[in-house]
């Protein structure tokens, strides 16, 4: 019977590569058996925290040299990456958790290797956006990766108010000191009957995962200490479609009102559409009236 590191170990890994590396977000269990052969095998360690990464592959038996790349130095530690690569090196890069380039140093890694005619190879697995998603519900069917939110409540608050009416779920990470402060903002722009996920400690021991409304959300938290501890995914419903729009089936009720009258145009649009006949009624009354008064 093949041995499953045997999957990984047969295949190909061309040198002089960068090799993107996700890592578990909690749980070192979550390991890929692929990341595992390659960070074994790998000449170095492209890492946003060194002694973090040091420790993390100790507990997998294995010891690599590193370079520190994090976003202050990013671009000069890519430099020192390419020196390597040309040598024929093969190149692990990897964050503190999860996949690299998300939230993450490794995205500006990746284009100054691209751009200089190298291999950028990725490693997929663990991370937090997908984890939370895939216990959120079938809301999430569609979804917008945020990220972090601005510090300042100003800038936090206009960049929330652009995102308010996107048809689609939203997805946040936040850092406990600032997750009560977060989550009141959400609401005040969104308005707080929108569902939302709070996911902590993804993967982790006291991991947990509450779903309320966004009114409801700060309560939740300050109702116990430890429920603002630990690092945060938050995912908040997608902007809910205004049923009582004007002008949401104009189109249909003017083209019926060409050959029918209002009343008849009202009894069609209302099969066809499934909208209430009282407000398709109303609303044609005032696309006739309208009409009437530009002839």
């Amino acid at each position: 019977m093949l041995q499953i590191s045997e999957l990984a170990e047969g295949q190909i890994y061309p040198a002089g590569a960068l090799y993107v590396i996700a890592t578990p977000i909690g749980n070192t269990a979550d390991i890929t058996v692929r990341a595992l052969h390659l960070l074994g095998l790998v000449d170095r360690v492209a890492a946003e925290d060194t002694r973090n990464t040091s420790q993390l592959l100790a507990r997998y038996g294995i010891s690599k040299p590193s370079i520190s790349i994090h976003e202050h130095n990013e671009r000069s530690a890519a430099e020192r990456v390419i020196v390597h690569l040309r040598e024929g090196e093969r190149i692990a890069c990897v964050s503190d958790a999860g996949t690299p380039g998300i939230s993450d140093p490794g995205a500006r890694l990746v284009d100054v290797v691209r751009e200089a005619g190298l291999l950028v190879i990725p490693l997929p697995g663990p991370s937090a956006v997908t984890t939370a998603l895939s216990v959120a519900g079938a809301w999430t069917s569609k979804f917008a990766f945020i990220g972090f939110l601005p510090t300042k409540a100003k800038q936090r608050a206009m960049q929330l108010r652009t995102l308010a009416n996107l048809p689609m779920a939203l997805v946040f990470y936040e850092a406990p000191h600032r997750i009560v402060e977060t989550t009141r903002a959400l609401g005040k722009v969104f308005g707080g009957e929108r569902q939302m996920l709070i996911a902590r400690e993804l993967t982790k021991l006291h991991e947990s995962l509450h779903r309320c409304t966004l009114a409801e959300g700060p309560t939740w938290l300050e109702a116990d200490a430890n429920r603002q501890r630990g690092e945060f995914v938050l995912v908040v419903e997608s902007a809910r479609k205004k049923e009582d729009e004007e002008d949401a089936h104009d189109a249909l009720l003017a083209t019926l009102l060409d050959d029918l009258s209002v009343k008849s145009a009202t009894r069609i649009a209302a099969t066809l559409t499934g909208t209430s006949r009282n407000a398709l009624y109303e609303r044609a009354l005032t696309l006739a009236k309208r009409d009437s008064q530009t002839e």
